[in-house]
């Protein structure tokens, strides 16, 4: 015991918070490893003409993302956030490797990378869940703020992980080339097992669990100040018994009730609106649409998940840097309407000019990248985070996050579907629609956040929107 004792002590707090997020690692590079695969996928198993399989094959994930959330929010709270990303990392790791080793079968083969993918998806939809939790319960309040961006940063540095894998495996036998690139998934699963085996568990669970000792103890890692570990223990505490009277007075149908219906409409309405503006259609589709563009083979436009993927990171550091510089409102809405505007005008422009160069659409689709990756990308979580009350924010942060899993696996599953059927241009402006009724959502629906009080935010919500014009730094 003493000899653990030490070696806790000497876990640094940038040990904590680097693989506390590193969970998103996993997240983003599952996101992203399906882009590179695909192409050597459809040819191996010759699905070029079965849209509907290469949909669910793609999507697969995001399905199984839905339940693992809800399901390893659940189990955190009974066996505590770190066994959860032990847990999720052990078959983050399995269902990779069985991804890559997918028996060729034929049209079953296709069945089975389905199932294989949707099990490997309740890992994802868990770290989605897991790591945010653990960040917030791990980090002082005045670093909430940038560590959620180091969260943001992690996926997208995943996905230009799993883009630049998928780059370097790209001249392999095609067989060969898709297997690893699904496989090699497992790699970052190990790494975050091993790091995870030496975090502490979150002070916060172990308060629940009445070990207060402990929780003091993991405290004194990552706090200097003895007074502040006295008034955040106290001051969690008092949270968790709120929470429990919260609970005990709630249910679904509160969500509903008119005092916070306007609050839930806006935060789940937000969540949903980021996965249905079409971001992981370009994410998973990339070197199919360039190749859709161009004629060109998709498994030789590899290097523009890469540009996509160097974009999102850039955005991640943009998104911190003005994070509290602007209202939430102005960045959801300024980003939605360049958004709107990058899937809308090439459809435009194609209408006017038949003979347009094809990668025009591809250009503008970095556009689309650039102000997603520092405006709804980030912002979204931000403001599910902030603008739920107490009494419902459990309920509340679970159903819009439900709607996202949700709106990320239709949008996967229905856009080769779509683009089998119409043309790629009509697709884009569909998209491109969405993107503007956000905008107008937001600005209709949606209240400012930022530099208020959960307070202040609650009684917008009972005034059914009514918002405050003082200025939010007051």
């Amino acid at each position: 015991m003493n000899v653990m004792a030490k070696a806790e002590k000497k876990i640094s707090s940038a040990f904590i918070y680097f693989f506390g997020s590193f969970g998103g690692i996993l997240f983003g590079y599952d996101i992203g490893v399906m882009t590179g695969a695909l192409p050597f996928l459809q040819a191996d198993w010759h699905l070029e003409n079965a849209a509907s399989l290469v949909g669910w094959i793609t999507s697969a994930v995001m399905f199984g993302a839905i339940f693992g959330g809800a399901l390893a929010g659940q189990l955190s709270d009974k066996f505590g956030r770190r066994k959860m990303i032990l847990m999720s990392a052990i078959v983050f790791m399995v269902f990779s490797v069985l991804s890559g080793v997918s028996p060729d079968m034929g049209e079953a083969s296709a069945y089975y990378l389905i199932i294989v993918r949707m099990l490997l998806g309740l890992a994802v939809g868990a770290a989605s869940a897991l790591v945010p939790a653990y960040m917030s319960e791990m980090a002082p309040a005045k670093a909430r703020g940038r560590l959620s961006g180091l969260n943001q940063t992690m996926i997208v540095s995943g996905m230009l992980l799993s883009y630049v894998v998928d780059f370097l495996l790209k001249d392999l036998p095609g067989e060969w080339a898709w297997r690893l690139m699904l496989g090699l998934a497992a790699v970052p699963a190990l790494i975050l097992f091993l790091g995870v085996l030496r975090l502490p568990e979150s002070p916060r669970f172990l308060l629940r669990k009445g070990d207060e000792a402990q929780a003091r103890k993991v405290l004194s890692y990552i706090r200097k100040n003895p007074a502040e570990i006295d008034q955040e223990l106290a001051s969690i505490k008092e949270t968790a018994k709120e929470e429990r009277q919260a609970n005990q007075k709630t249910s679904w149908s509160t969500l509903c009730s008119g005092k916070y219906r306007y609050l839930v409409i806006a935060g789940v309405g937000v969540a949903a609106f980021q996965q249905f503006q079409g971001a992981n259609a370009i994410f998973y589709y990339i070197p199919l649409i360039v190749q859709k563009a161009t004629g060109q083979a998709a498994s030789s436009n590899l290097m523009w998940p890469i540009v996509q993927g160097v974009i999102l990171v850039v955005g991640s550091l943009v998104y911190m840097w003005i994070a509290d510089k602007f209202n939430r409102r102005t960045l959801l809405m300024v980003g939605g309407a360049v958004m709107g505007l990058s899937f809308i005008l090439p459809a435009v422009i194609n209408w006017m000019m038949p003979n347009m160069n094809p990668m025009t659409i591809v250009v503008f689709l970095c556009i689309y990248v650039a102000f997603y990756s520092f405006t709804w990308a980030p912002l979204t979580w931000v403001l599910v985070g902030e603008i739920f009350p107490l009494a419902i924010r459990g309920r509340a942060s679970g159903l819009a996050s439900s709607f996202n899993w949700i709106g990320s696996w239709l949008v996967g599953l229905i856009f080769p579907i779509m683009t089998a059927s119409m043309p790629q241009e009509a697709v884009f402006a569909i998209f491109g629609i969405i993107c503007i009724l956000g905008v107008i959502f937001v600005k209709t629906c949606v209240p400012e956040t930022r530099g208020h009080t959960l307070e202040e935010i609650e009684e917008q919500g009972t005034n059914h929107g009514r918002v405050k014009a003082s200025n939010p730094e007051n």
